[in-house]
């Protein structure tokens, strides 16, 4: 086979782009001062209007299928996607912002849509939103890129499955060329080897551009996997392309250095602003989040954040991204601290961001308008998508510890989700 230049060999760690540091640096604190979304009349036509006529003026988009005003009718367009299709569900859709980045890839303002039905929730980020954009830009960092297949063989003996480990390893490089063979985007970054007895788990991670990547990467492994089995000549008596070790769609310890982006995220929110829009003390802010983290452990949540699935379920329903990822994706170790000047560093750091701006459903009409409001929409925007996404954890994460630290939580269920 050709020549091909692999990655496999790279180190495995998080990394910044010292090019980043000079980004992060002259971002222009403007941004800060961008309009905020129309918030009156939540519920009524002409507050819908009004939120509608800000989008088209502000960000110069026409939302046609998303207000309603065209409806869906290219069946065509459902293939690779569902079966049996019967119709639309219609989920409310909000919008939230500007929630305001200093990011790696994403910069700006930007104005995020939420699909839900729990009353309360876009208030709530929107809330943590407005309380960092008055304390500066959230600043973000993606870290890591990886996505993960698991295929698994049983031997006859733990001999036969070393011979067979042995045979693997002396053919990386054909791996890799096989990956670009079947896929234009996919890249083989890293195989890793677990061993029990006569069980032997391969994990394949690669790269899969802007894509989400999962039916990628099952495609690329078990090209991979069938010519392993037509060239090795240590046969294993069984095996299958996944065995249940990549944590797709699934919390799982062993998702902690990456799956999809690595990214971290963090605010200084300043005293003033912890009092004036939180409603609470630095004080009260910490000692809340201390309860929670030290809740988190004794109930054994991996990861301890509060609700990042609320923030990620609703962008991933409205931007067409696979929903059942959540499940790995909300994943969250969050820290805060009271500064020297009793100001409040809040930073959240997400292993499992796995997110797509083409395929899957991100070409559907409102899924595509809502990618387009956030420009994310197609090739080259995953990792600003992904930027988005933390940083929107980020505000729900700070809203909920200042609802519960001040006794706001319950008032603002009865106002909001009654």
């Amino acid at each position: 086979m050709e020549n091909f230049t692999t990655n496999i060999s790279r180190p495995k760690y998080d990394f910044i782009d010292s090019a980043i540091f000079h980004k992060l640096e002259s971002y222009n604190p403007n941004h800060s001062q961008a309009p905020k979304i129309p918030d009156q009349d939540p519920y009524t036509l002409n507050g819908q209007k009004l939120r509608l006529n800000f989008i088209r003026s502000q960000l110069n988009l026409d939302l046609d299928f998303l207000s309603g005003e065209k409806v869906f009718t290219n069946n065509e367009s459902l293939k690779g996607n569902i079966e049996n299709y019967i119709g639309m569900s219609q989920i409310p859709t909000g919008i939230i912002g500007p929630l305001v980045i200093n990011g790696s890839v994403a910069q700006g303002p930007f104005y995020v849509p939420l699909a839900t039905t729990e009353g309360a929730l876009l208030a709530s980020y929107n809330r943590g939103a407005k309380a960092c954009r008055e304390s500066g830009p959230i600043t973000v960092i993606t870290l890591q890129e990886g996505v993960q297949r698991t295929p698994t063989f049983k031997f006859k003996t733990v001999i036969e499955l070393g011979k067979f480990v042995s045979w693997v390893l002396d053919h990386t490089e054909t791996f890799s060329i096989l990956t670009r063979q079947s896929s234009n985007y996919a890249i083989l970054n890293d195989i890793g080897i677990n061993i029990e007895g006569n069980i032997l788990i391969l994990k394949f991670e690669f790269a899969t551009g802007d894509a989400s990547g999962q039916n990628m990467v099952t495609i690329c492994s078990d090209r991979i996997c069938q010519y392993i089995i037509e060239n090795c000549p240590i046969k294993p008596v069984f095996w299958t392309i996944e065995g249940n070790f990549s944590g797709d769609k699934k919390i799982s310890p062993l998702n902690t250095r990456v799956r999809g982006k690595k990214v971290t995220a963090e605010i200084v929110v300043k005293n003033e602003v912890v009092k004036s829009v939180l409603k609470t003390t630095p004080a009260l802010l910490h000692e809340q989040w201390k309860i929670c983290v030290s809740g988190a452990k004794k109930a054994g949540v991996v990861g301890g954040g509060m609700h990042p699935s609320n923030a990620l379920a609703a962008l991933f329903i409205a931007c067409g991204q696979d929903v059942a990822c959540t499940g790995e994706a909300s994943v969250a170790v969050t820290r805060m601290e009271i500064t020297e000047n009793n100001d409040i560093y809040f930073a959240i750091t997400m292993s499992n961001m796995i997110v797509g701006t083409v395929g899957g459903g991100t070409s559907f009409p409102t899924q595509k308008e809502c990618l387009q409001l956030l420009d994310c929409y197609g090739a080259g925007k995953s990792g600003k998508f992904a930027e988005i996404a933390i940083a929107l954890c980020l505000t729900g994460e700070l809203s909920i510890f200042a609802a519960m630290s001040s006794g706001q939580f319950t008032a603002a269920h009865e106002k909001w989700g009654r």
